[in-house]
């Protein structure tokens, strides 16, 4: 049930990390402050489809 997701920064764009979540427990789309190497600084990323 676990499936693979990429996180994509809000500022950027940029594509920069991939993880796994449990569909069956968080239906809705991820949000991480993940750092941001573009703009050298933590930014929120959420998944992408």
């Amino acid at each position: 049930m676990r499936v693979t997701i990429t996180l994509a920064c809000t500022e950027t764009g940029d594509r920069n990390y991939t993880t796994t979540k449990n569909k069956r427990t968080n239906p809705e789309r991820l949000e991480l402050k993940k750092y941001s190497p573009r703009l050298k600084r933590v930014t929120l990323h959420r998944e992408t489809r």
